[in-house]
């Protein structure tokens, strides 16, 4: 189970609250590439828009979903808050498109192209502030244990839905319901909002309210195809398409390459490592055998060069020192690229020795590379595990 925080202000908290919805926005664009291969938008905002979709796409039902409120100064809201927590009614987010018909639009006073329904799960009035979460230290014994995933958000840009670790939901509910003394709201049949001058979740006394918008299923595949067979970048593609299709049953091919028979408890993508801009592509933890697993993901649209292994050491050294002593997993390294047509060059050569090198290096630290190829096969991705 995954947790997703997303960011709100005084205006939209208060409607996600009222029809039980989260969701993140695309500015003034209009998403013309669902279910199809073209798209009138410049490479930086379609990239940007698949970004905001590969977040949407790692939700499951049954995740649970906290929101944290902006600073308003105008609303004399003078500290960000955590309030939680709800949970995911379905599989990933939907699509309801930048136009006028899109649900609440004008209430919301902005656009939020892509949503989550969701539910009340253990619902608290007063929300954590970012001081109490992620800068008071007083019961930590080391670095380690501070929410790095919302820092490092606050440090790099504003994602509208940031996953947080397994180990850190525990520490951040655990905060929010001390913060309540660890009284949950009472609220059966009756509609949930917050007030902005009390700064709290309340109970309303009237009926619930339905959700009636537009719920479009986001499927990315005719775009990633048409770029693929184009020659161009799909990156943020891949990973979007990752990240919905994992775990799922959609994509035998992928389970099988990924989480290798293993059953998934968590999912990140874009997983901060460091104050830099390093990142991790994808990153699931999984259970095989009782053993949990966690699987950092380096994504590549075109042919592995030995420079990718540079990324995956710094990934492995983080992983070690930040998440390791807060929950104790192997660790299976996987690299994804685009299938190498020759394997008799001198590139694909210094490729194997450079997987070798890391083998060697990190012989009692974590598992063997495992390097998977893709291509399309039947209009669809094809993954496989590659031996070396």
């Amino acid at each position: 189970m995954t947790t997703h925080v997303f960011i709100v202000d005084s205006t939209t908290f208060k409607l996600h609250l009222e029809y039980l919805f989260a969701g993140t926005g695309a500015k003034d664009n209009k998403i013309d590439f669902n279910n199809g291969p073209d798209t009138s938008l410049h490479a930086t905002t379609e990239n940007m828009l698949i970004g905001m979709i590969a977040d949407g796409s790692r939700v499951r039902s049954g995740d649970q979903i906290i929101f944290y409120l902006q600073q308003e100064f105008s609303k004399k809201i003078f500290d960000g808050k955590f309030f939680g927590i709800f949970k995911a009614q379905n599989d990933w987010s939907f699509l309801d498109n930048n136009d006028r018909q899109q649900y609440l639009k004008n209430e919301l006073e902005k656009s939020l192209t892509f949503r989550t329904l969701i539910e009340p799960y253990k619902v608290y009035a007063e929300g954590v502030t970012e001081w109490e979460a992620l800068d008071e230290i007083k019961n930590m014994t080391s670095p380690n244990q501070m929410l790095w995933s919302l820092i490092y958000r606050k440090l790099k840009g504003n994602r509208g839905n940031t996953m947080i670790t397994i180990y850190e939901a525990e520490r951040l509910t655990q905060l929010i319901r001390n913060k309540n003394n660890r009284d949950e709201l009472e609220c059966q049949n009756k509609v949930l909002s917050f007030d902005a001058v009390e700064q709290k979740i309340v109970c309303l006394d009237e009926g619930q309210k339905n959700y009636s918008g537009r719920q479009e299923e986001i499927n990315l595949l005719p775009r990633l195809v048409a770029k693929y067979q184009a020659g161009k970048s799909f990156e943020s593609h891949l990973q979007a398409y990752i990240t919905k299709n994992l775990g799922e049953g959609l994509n035998k091919s992928l389970d099988d390459a990924i989480l290798h028979e293993a059953k998934m408890e968590w999912l990140g993508n874009e997983v901060s490592v460091g104050v830099g801009m390093q990142r991790i592509d994808i990153m699931p933890s999984a259970i095989k055998n009782e053993q949990r697993i966690l699987i950092p993901v380096e994504l590549k649209a075109v042919e592995a060069d030995e420079k990718n292994i540079i990324q995956i050491q710094r990934y492995i050294d983080w992983i070690e020192q930040y998440y390791i002593p807060n929950r104790q997993s192997d660790i299976q390294p996987v690299l994804v690229a685009k299938k190498i047509t020759n394997k008799e060059s001198s590139a694909y050569l210094r490729l194997i020795d450079s997987f070798n090198r890391f083998n060697e290096t990190n012989e009692n630290r974590c598992a063997k590379l495992r390097y998977v190829e893709f291509d399309i096969d039947n209009g669809d991705l094809f993954f496989e595990v590659f031996s070396y």
